[in-house]
């Protein structure tokens, strides 16, 4: 009898060891979901629907079963607008002119009261258009960082919650048409599949690929709930530097979240040079980092799952504060950032900034004799010029103050 015991227990142990083996991962996720086949994934094309597909499957693969409306799927329809500066508008109406989004949904089922939803967009922008930074005409935006990375990192955390006893149920949401105005998340949350009085939290993943070489990491939402602080510095065992935002208000799908009084942790690891163009490719994404923020959020979900129900809190709406305005330099900010001044993350082509002379790692410290300490004070400067004025621009480049003349 005991041989017999152990010749099961060494076959269980062989299978296991097998399971990992073939386990899929977050590098071959993102390397399918970026590829050329699924044509930028842009909501309401071919491409969409064979990404939602590739996802649905790999729920299925990890034995996470279907919480949509139809299967693993919640469709929903909208009108499109040519206006960029209008957002595109769900309707439950049907005819013509109307597109059709599709977010993929599956559920871990633990009995439990509470429940976690895990979400990360996985549509983009198909050949380009409107959000385009890509100036040379139509090409596939593979979207690797944006955000096949926060779909991998999210089917990772998938198969690590499944099959473990937890005091929480766990929601996982693919959501579509977030580029187009987080239409997917919006609908959802009108359209639950799920009690939503029974969800706890919410965490988002968007852009998790491009962790640098301090492991930054930017979390926003920290101020929806009192425990989300202490519990974010309580669990960086793996020496991350966070930059935390209190808001629950942002360009991702946490904000529908937040908005019907959910607490929410969105994740990010910060803006580069391949952001919106063709060029965020599989290949320039840092796994090993991805691996690190799976684990960190790993770490969040364990603590908070003998907590109970979490206390929402309202927090301020920083979007209100930023200015309007009328120039641009032509940079990406590095927004994970935490020195004095603006540290410039990318220079745009044939824009003010690179006309002049600026460069990648120059932080911003003066627009004339205004100071730039932060984000916030780079954007009030900016927002006091107009078209043809010129700038004395101060940057701090290795250590040395140069000045620049900029013309919008």
């Amino acid at each position: 009898m005991r041989l017999i015991t152990l010749l099961f227990s060494l076959l269980i142990l062989i299978s296991c060891k097998q399971e990992k083996q073939n386990a899929v991962s977050m590098r071959e996720d993102v390397t399918v979901l970026a590829s050329d086949d699924f044509m930028g994934r842009e909501t309401g094309t071919e491409g969409e629907l064979k990404a939602a597909e590739y996802i649905a499957s790999r729920f299925e693969d990890l034995g996470v079963q279907p919480k949509g409306s139809d299967g693993y799927f919640q469709n929903f329809n909208f009108r499109n607008s040519s206006n960029p500066h209008e957002q595109a508008q769900i309707t439950d109406s049907v005819g013509d002119g109307l597109i059709t989004g599709r977010n993929v949904v599956a559920f871990i089922d633990n009995e439990a009261k509470n429940t976690v939803v895990i979400g990360a967009h996985y549509d983009h922008l198909g050949m380009g258009g409107i959000g385009s930074l890509h100036r040379e005409g139509a090409a596939i935006h593979n979207g690797a960082d944006d955000n096949a990375s926060g779909v991998a990192v999210m089917l990772d955390l998938a198969r690590r919650l499944s099959g473990m006893e937890n005091a929480s149920n766990f929601l996982f949401i693919a959501f579509s048409g977030e580029e187009m105005g987080l239409l997917g998340s919006a609908y959802w949350v009108k359209n639950p599949t799920v009690d939503i009085e029974a969800v706890n939290y919410m965490i988002n993943l968007d852009m998790v690929g491009r962790m640098n070489d301090e492991k930054t990491i930017a979390v926003h939402g920290v101020g929806t709930s009192p425990v989300f602080k202490q519990t974010l510095f309580a669990n960086n065992t793996m020496d991350l530097t966070i930059v935390e935002n209190e808001s629950g208000k942002g360009p991702s799908d946490y904000t529908s979240f937040y908005i019907v009084d959910i607490p929410v942790l969105h994740f990010f690891t910060g803006q580069h040079e391949d952001y919106h163009k063709p060029s965020d490719d599989a290949d320039k994404l840092n796994y090993n980092g991805m691996k690190l923020v799976s684990n960190y959020i790993y770490s969040i979900i364990q603590d908070l799952d003998d907590d109970g129900e979490l206390a929402f809190r309202k927090t301020k709406d920083e979007s209100t504060e930023v200015p309007a305005f009328k120039v641009a330099l032509g940079v990406v900010p590095d927004y994970l950032f935490t020195g004095e001044g603006m540290r410039i993350d990318g220079v745009s082509d044939d824009k003010p900034a690179q006309k002049a002379g600026l460069q990648k790692g120059d932080v911003v410290k003066k627009l004339d004799t205004i100071s730039v300490t932060d984000m916030m004070s780079y954007m009030k400067a900016l927002a006091t010029y107009e078209n043809g004025q010129k700038c004395m621009v101060t940057v701090e480049r290795e250590g040395e103050m140069l000045e620049v003349e900029v013309e919008f």
